[in-house]
């Protein structure tokens, strides 16, 4: 499992690190669109605004940014051998919770017990 783990893992963080530099292309791209803009919401008719637009960019960029950074603790805990231990009560996560969210931190019980 570690190596299978590892590989989806290493995955997972090219494509979270891909979108992170995407998007950050695309806000530096409406960046520079928006300045010298008076209006904050000058915009295409037939588009969204650019107010809009940067809203939506920025909760994609946090997302994969928030995403690289919980990939990343995964790899720290599959080195440490910890990965794949509940944080919470140090038994085992079921491999379905880590095929679903592999980098999972709890198992199910505690996952739900804590309103994660």
């Amino acid at each position: 499992m570690t190596q299978d783990a590892r590989t989806r893992l290493e995955l997972l963080r090219t494509q979270a690190a891909e979108r992170v530099e995407t998007t950050a292309a695309t806000l530096a791209e409406l960046m520079h669109d928006r300045e010298g803009s008076n209006d904050d919401d000058e915009h295409d008719p037939e588009g969204v605004t650019l107010s809009s637009e940067w809203s939506r960019l920025t909760g994609l960029a946090e997302a994969a940014a928030s995403e690289l950074r919980q990939v990343d603790d995964a790899l720290a805990r599959l080195d440490a051998d910890t990965y794949g231990v509940c944080a919470n009560c140090g038994r085992p996560i079921p491999g379905a919770r880590l095929e679903v969210r592999p980098f999972a931190t709890h198992c199910v019980a505690c996952a739900e017990k804590l309103g994660l």
